[in-house]
């Protein structure tokens, strides 16, 4: 009887230490499962290139802007770059569009005849133009995260500006080779992001974008055989083109393409034109966006609009 009150008081004794073992255990494990908070969501809009054909844009983002679609970064290259600046500088899209409407060649084209500087205009009125824009704020400062993408023509490596003077980054961002002079900054020189990354859509996704509305510009290709040799490296030059465009698309979520083949890279005048098919084109795609923004919503990634 003594061994057995013994052996039982042994058990009483251990069941306290076993008992909280296995509950810390428990605890241990259940805490090895518990849900990680749900991370925002960031929804990036891509500007291509496209000289003047670059006042779609505007369509663009007045659409997003009345369909209360949530933009968390810009990225723009060469066109894309300017109404890019100056949308994530916090200025709306009708106030983009009166922009427009003032914008004359003068304001913004300083030309100089020096070619042997490799271009023919300076660029140092656009880069003012922006600067007086976004009230002379860097890039850092914006309203929204921009990033302007230019292309360093001594390596041949896309640069992207997330910092520093916004007028000088729209600036390189924009400097057509053999139309504008190449812009040095420190020891480097740059020249139009267009020339790697066109439409730069792997640059939003590397700065954390989780969904991606790109929009294109570069009109595509025409259909008709070239003649002649200037026509056959201007054809040349544009299926290397769209062939780095179609790259980048393929990582975007949703791509739209204003109809802007009838305006050139020189026709600033036709700026309505160019909105108005921007603003098509994005009314095009609104089912697309309205789908990932009503997911990301229902997914608490996104704050109920």
């Amino acid at each position: 009887m003594k061994l057995n009150s013994l052996i039982d008081r042994w058990f009483a004794a251990a069941r306290l230490p076993v008992l909280l073992f296995f509950m810390a255990a428990l605890l241990a494990a259940c805490s090895m499962f518990t849900a990680k908070p749900v991370q925002p969501a960031r929804i990036a809009v891509v500007l291509g290139a496209g000289a003047s054909k670059g006042f779609a844009h505007i369509g663009v983002l007045k659409v997003l802007e009345a369909q209360q679609v949530p933009v968390h970064m810009v990225v723009g290259a060469s066109a894309g770059s300017v109404v890019g600046s100056l949308y994530a500088s916090g200025k709306n899209g009708f106030e983009l569009q009166a922009i427009a409407m003032k914008m004359e060649k003068d304001k913004v084209i300083d030309y100089d005849w020096k070619i042997w500087k490799g271009g023919l205009i300076k660029g140092e009125k656009l880069e003012r133009f922006i600067n007086a824009a976004v009230n002379h704020a860097p890039i850092e400062k914006l309203k929204i995260p921009f990033y302007a993408v230019a292309t360093n023509v001594g390596t041949g490596e896309e640069m992207v500006f997330g910092r520093g003077n916004t007028g000088v980054a729209v600036h390189a961002s924009c400097s057509v080779p053999g139309v504008f002079q190449p812009v040095r900054i420190g020891k480097d020189t740059y020249v139009d992001g267009s020339v790697v990354s066109p439409v730069p859509v792997d640059v939003a996704r590397r700065y954390g974008a989780d969904v991606v509305i790109a929009v294109d510009i570069s009109g595509g290709l025409d259909k008709d055989a070239p003649s002649g040799v200037m026509n056959t490296m201007q054809k040349t030059f544009n299926i290397m083109y769209a062939k780095n465009v179609a790259t980048q698309l393929t990582n975007a979520d949703v791509v739209i393409r204003p109809n802007v083949k009838e305006i050139g890279s020189t026709d600033m005048e036709k700026f309505n034109q160019a909105i108005f098919e921007g603003e098509k084109a994005a009314t095009a795609a609104l089912p697309e966006i309205r789908n990932i923004v009503e997911k990301l919503s229902a997914g608490g990634r996104l704050p109920a609009r």
